[in-house]
């Protein structure tokens, strides 16, 4: 002992101990810790075991990798993915030419609101213009043979990109243009003004004059919301007060760093594994397959994780700081998904809340069911997703549209059968295992249709 628990000298310290208290029970009803009815959840050691041991494996495929192939990493060779002819920028072109498409629904909503055109005849030249918004970009990157797949990949992506807020865009303004005894109209073109004069936002929004129909419809307002972080248009979007110039910074630097960083892991690490498949899908060696496809799980997974990240965090919180966009929920904690729907409801909020709004609501207005309406929605995502992977590689076997439709079971599923813990490692097994799969279909496939057919022709 120390202190006042040390024996003073001379006493005789089993005196002590023979008139003292006993200890006649030492147990207690009690549950081993890894049992659940312990109610014990502080495993922090085992994460950290975890992450440690996950560190030294990666270093050791990371070793490998680089004693089998040497440095592949070169941030020249990403711009020939851009350009097969450094004269002809034909996804340049197309990225141009979206104005004229958000300038045409521009001018439509401009004479409804003045009446010159009936709402029926605004109907079919919002239709036109938003089919041709779809068709001419994938029309450009089927019959264009300058056009790179990665440049029609990202032609594809702002053109879907405007779809999805033209579509936005037309409804708001037609709501607005209903009868003002509809209660339900004066709600959807009022809740924002409200929103705008009345509390503070988390970043400290600020109260801007509340815009009302159809003083709206001004070029300034069109291009803010499309260059907003926001698929979903309102009158009046909450505003930051001013541009936070450190926390814009540190985005910055992430942008670039994690750039550079899933170029240089798609270069050394999942380049030479794709083309190490090729042989077993060729052979149909199966097991080897599942090693490829392992193999390949790890990287997959690591770059999609920064690309979330990277997409997500720095670049939408980059643009939404510099047009002092307020609301920044971009996503929410999706990786606590402990079903398939929780997962795809907040991993990517502007997408779901346009589907919410634009899609979900009115099915079940119309009538459908709510299973109906969701299935709906996976299938309006499967068609985008097939539309974004078939278009640009110029071959269509409906590997993302049969992957998104999966999903539809597999919400079933994990609504019914995996429950807590269970769901959530469901939903990660898919992440982890199910995009290398698409992956390598689609890379076979494109390898089968380009580069065996080149060589057969060759010999």
């Amino acid at each position: 002992g120390a202190g006042g628990d040390a024996p003073e000298p001379g006493k005789d310290l089993s005196a002590g101990l023979r008139s003292g208290p006993r200890d006649l029970s030492c147990h207690r009803l009690q549950e081993s810790l890894f049992s659940s009815d312990s109610g014990f959840s502080n495993y922090r050691g085992i994460l950290n075991w975890c992450v440690v041991m996950l560190v030294l494996s990666n270093t050791r495929l990371f070793l490998e990798n680089l004693i089998k192939y040497g440095i592949l990493v070169d941030p020249i060779q990403v711009v020939s993915l851009f350009l097969k002819d450094p004269y002809s920028w034909p996804a340049l072109c197309l990225v141009i030419v979206a104005n004229v498409f958000a300038l045409a629904g521009f001018q439509i909503e401009k004479h409804l609101a003045v009446g010159a055109l009936s709402e029926e005849a605004g109907l079919l030249l919002h239709v036109a213009n938003l089919a041709t918004v779809l068709c001419l970009p994938a029309a450009v990157a089927i019959l264009v043979d300058s056009i790179t797949p990665v440049g029609s990949v990202v032609a594809l992506m702002v053109y879907t990109i405007l779809f999805l807020k033209l579509f936005s865009y037309r409804d708001v303004n037609k709501w607005c243009r209903e009868p003002r005894a509809s209660v339900r109209a004066g709600e959807r073109c009022q809740a924002a003004q409200l929103a705008a004069s009345g509390d503070k936002r988390a970043n400290g929004a600020a109260a801007q004059p509340a815009v009302s129909y159809p003083d709206n419809l001004t070029h300034g307002d069109l291009y803010y919301f499309l260059f907003a972080p926001t698929l979903c248009y309102e009158l009046n979007f909450p505003r930051s007060p001013r541009i936070r110039k450190r926390f814009l910074l540190r985005r910055l630097l992430e942008m670039l760093f994690l750039t550079q960083l899933q170029v240089g892991l798609i270069q050394q690490w999942m380049v030479p594994t794709i083309q190490n498949s090729m042989k077993p899908f060729k052979d149909m060696d199966y097991s080897r397959i599942v090693e490829r496809l392992l193999k390949l799980a790890v990287p997959n997974h690591l770059i999609w994780l920064l690309f979330f990240y990277w997409l997500f965090h720095s670049c939408l919180n980059v643009v939404a700081e510099l047009m002092r966009f307020g609301d920044r929920e971009f996503y929410r904690d999706w990786w606590n998904a402990e079903s398939v729907t929780y997962f795809w409801q907040n991993w990517n909020i502007p997408v779901h809340k346009w589907c919410i709004r634009h899609f979900y609501k009115p099915m079940l207005r119309c009538g459908s069911g709510k299973w109906t309406a969701r299935t709906g929605v996976f299938l309006a995502s499967a068609f985008f997703h097939e539309y974004l992977v078939s278009v640009p590689l110029r071959m269509f076997r409906l590997w993302a549209f049969t992957g998104m439709m999966a999903q539809v079971p597999l919400a079933w599923l994990t609504s019914h059968f995996f429950l807590g813990k269970y769901g959530n490692a469901v939903v990660w097994l898919t992440l982890i295992i199910g995009q290398p799969v698409a992956v390598l279909m689609y890379v076979h496939d494109y390898y089968v249709l380009h580069h065996e057919a080149t060589a057969t022709l060759a010999n």
